[in-house]
């Protein structure tokens, strides 16, 4: 029997690749990328842990999802992100022509939307909101910490 898993179901597996990242003292972002109902590529931030500007959790999806299908492109698969794609990370769909990116939590300072969805694939929809309210809740205790 085949199960039809929801927005909100995949935007949790994305929390949990947050979780991962936050257990590391890494900026809560996680993602999954969904081709035919099913998680094929997973990442959350890891830029202090390898020291690399780019081992932001959606570019680790990608290429765990680029791995998995044997595949550059990917326009039937659906990204999951906790936080908007920052610029760096929306060029990167942009190449891999994902054909979906949902995000929970706007970013107002580096999410993409600030120069526009041009920054994506013209073939990629965009959704936004899903869980948002536990996406940015997470980043703001992390942030909060920080703080103090």
């Amino acid at each position: 029997m085949l199960h039809i898993f929801s927005d909100e179901y995949f935007m949790q597996q994305a929390l949990r690749e947050a979780d991962k990242a936050l257990a590391a003292d890494e900026i809560p972002v996680g993602a999954v990328i969904v081709c035919n109902n099913q998680i094929i590529g997973r990442g959350h931030n890891q830029t202090e842990q390898l020291q690399d500007v780019t081992a932001h959790a959606e570019i680790i999806a990608l290429t765990a999802a680029a791995n998995h299908l044997g595949a550059k492109y990917l326009p039937n698969c659906t990204l999951y992100v906790t936080l908007e794609p920052c610029a760096m990370c929306a060029g990167a769909l942009f190449w891999a022509q994902i054909g979906r990116v949902v995000y929970g939590a706007a970013d107002d300072k580096r999410g993409f939307m600030r120069f526009g969805r041009s920054l994506l694939h013209p073939k990629t929809a965009v959704a936004y909101g899903i869980l948002e309210h536990d996406c940015a809740q997470k980043l703001s205790l992390f942030f909060l910490k920080k703080r103090s």
